[in-house]
């Protein structure tokens, strides 16, 4: 392992924390090459950026890791919590929390890698919708005039499949649609060619279709596998022969197809009679050269792809930084979450105060108090009065009985002097002083003639 450590004894050299965490990303990213590690998804995050951030663990530990956007978008199938997958990466460590990472640059389902998966479902759903079934296959005709071959003009395929058929029938005439065979527009545009050809056919009558490709690897082969254009081949009506890559290539148009054939050269050999058979095995040794050759360069690539990956790439510091960004969104996004959580709580607290102190409640409980209070005063004024009256009642019986009338109504009088007062004793009244009496049934009025005392 590379780096520069000091002997035991001397002076320390003096870090601060972020060139220790430097030095150790360099450290660690110049020991380590591009390597593949197995494990299973956990923690699985994917930003508003489009980065993923996931966790890899076994039974004994995890590391984390992230996959940028650049990367990620290219693939098949999108990685889910609990997933055991393989993941290409180089080995880094985020300079912001000092934490050792691996950086994705490709990912796959352990086992079965994207496109190979994406393949078998593809495969599974066509098949029991019926479209690999015999039964529904047109016949290749032994005699055939008019051939039309549905490939790229510049492929080694073409030149194939044309040598075998001047070797085999130089009296065949044959259609070429040229098509891209390789790349994201490929599947729509030979789904174009075929319908060229069979436009063609209304007017001049094709006897078969070889529709294919050389070999190459799964990934280049992949236009071949297109739903759209396997619906296209299977409803064809003219008879196809598929013929995309060599003998252990195997696409869905393969299936679909009215007839296989393991290479190009091997289609244009089905298509038409055979004159000499030394031309196929000189070509079959050419087809297995080139799969040599094939096989050569892809693993020329993949060395290539590998120091290409050792390389330090200017955009690193970028995304040392979006990874800190990315932390910080997701750190906001739960604050935020927590942050409604509680204000949603304290809402929901004063709603349930608000409610017991409603005041359409505190109304009602003084309305019911009223009521209680108006029924007792009624009942109080009832029974004041009824006190009220026999007061009266007795007040006017003591008062009946202590009344002057009584005594009158006995068969006495009352003297009053001629100013209305009464007189109760002889000094009041003197001779021709007049006066009046009250008796029991009236009054009498007189003059004194004398008063003289007892």
């Amino acid at each position: 392992m590379r780096g520069n450590f000091q002997a035991p004894g001397s002076e320390s050299q003096e870090y601060t924390v972020s060139a220790l965490n430097g030095a150790a990303r360099r450290l660690l990213e110049g020991h380590f090459q591009i390597l593949w590690v197995v494990g299973e998804i956990s923690n699985f995050t994917r930003a508003t950026s489009g980065h993923w951030y996931f966790s890899l663990k076994d039974d004994n530990a995890q590391v984390r890791c992230a996959m940028f956007k650049n990367r990620n978008q290219f693939l098949k199938f999108t990685p889910k919590h609990g997933d055991k997958v393989r993941l290409r990466a180089k080995v880094s460590l985020y300079e912001g929390r000092g934490e050792f990472q691996l950086i994705g640059e490709y990912i796959e389902p352990a086992g079965t890698g994207d496109l190979q998966l994406a393949f078998l479902q593809l495969k599974a759903q066509l098949e029991a919708e019926g479209l690999f079934v015999p039964e529904h296959k047109k016949s290749i005709p032994n005699r055939v005039r008019r051939i039309g071959v549905v490939t790229s003009a510049k492929g080694a395929a073409l030149q194939d499949i044309l040598s075998v058929l001047h070797s085999r029938w130089a009296g065949l005439e044959v259609l070429i649609a040229d098509a891209p065979v390789q790349g994201a527009e490929a599947p729509a545009k030979l789904e174009i060619a075929l319908h060229k050809v069979a436009e063609f056919h209304k007017s001049t009558p094709i006897d078969l279709v070889i529709i294919g490709r050389g070999g190459g690897s799964l990934e280049d082969l992949w236009a071949f596998n297109n739903e759209r254009l396997a619906r296209t081949i299977a409803a064809y009506e003219i008879p196809v022969i598929s013929a995309v890559g060599h003998e252990t290539d195997f696409t869905i148009a393969d299936w679909v197809a009215d007839a296989r054939a393991p290479t190009p050269s091997a289609a244009a050999a089905m298509a038409s009679p055979d004159h000499s058979d030394a031309p196929t095995r000189i070509r079959e040794a050419l087809s297995r050269l080139l799969r040599a050759y094939s096989g050569n360069l892809k693993t020329k690539g993949t060395v290539l792809n590998n120091s290409r990956t050792r390389l330090r790439h200017p955009g690193e510091l970028i995304e040392q930084k979006i990874l800190r960004i990315d932390e910080l969104e997701l750190r906001l996004n739960a604050q935020q979450i927590r942050r409604l959580e509680q204000a949603h709580s304290l809402c929901s607290h004063a709603g349930k105060r608000l409610h017991s102190h409603n005041p359409v409640r505190a109304i009602k409980s003084l309305g019911e108090q009223v009521h209680k209070l108006q029924t007792r005063l009624e009942k109080g004024q009832i029974r004041l009065i009824a006190s009220l009256n026999e007061r009266q009642k007795q007040t006017e019986y003591v008062m009946h009985s202590l009344s002057p009338m009584r005594t009158v109504d006995r068969g006495y009088a009352i003297l009053k002097n001629n100013q209305g007062q009464i007189v109760t004793s002889v000094s009041g009244f003197s001779a021709s002083n007049k006066g009046s009496a009250t008796l029991k049934d009236g009054h009498i009025d007189f003059e004194v003639n004398a008063a003289k005392k007892a």
